[in-house]
């Protein structure tokens, strides 16, 4: 597991609660010692915990990597997710990375077909 003081709100996380559940949620708060924090569950074996947060031991819990999400559809539900949160600089954030697609678009495919007129037969891989 993660080092406590590694913990910041706003962090996605997964672990074990008091009784043995799983959960994968986000931080909230951290304690001023570190050793708990209160986590906001978003997915659990416990349905009863969905939705609620819950404060548990930082050493039963793990950061889970951070993901690079530059899908516009994906952007737009977090997006949702910031607002029904509250989250306004979670919000901030997610807006900028919407703008940013838009102003940059990349080009996502990687294998594609392409017709030429006039020739429906030619097949170009784009790597």
């Amino acid at each position: 597991m993660v080092e406590n003081n590694l913990f910041k709100n706003g962090d996605w996380v997964q672990g074990k609660s008091r009784d043995g559940e799983l959960i994968h949620g986000f931080v909230e708060t951290v304690s001023d010692n570190r050793e708990i924090v209160k986590v906001n569950v978003v997915e659990s074996d416990n349905e009863k915990a969905v939705g609620k947060s819950i404060w548990i031991p930082s050493k039963w819990t793990e950061k889970l990597p951070d993901l690079e999400i530059s899908n516009e559809a994906h952007l737009l539900a977090l997006i949702d997710l910031a607002l029904l949160s509250k989250d306004e600089t979670w919000f901030m954030e997610l807006s900028g990375k919407l703008e940013s697609i838009k102003i940059h678009p990349k080009i996502t495919a990687r294998k594609s077909e392409v017709q030429i007129p006039g020739n429906r037969i030619v097949k170009l891989d784009f790597k």
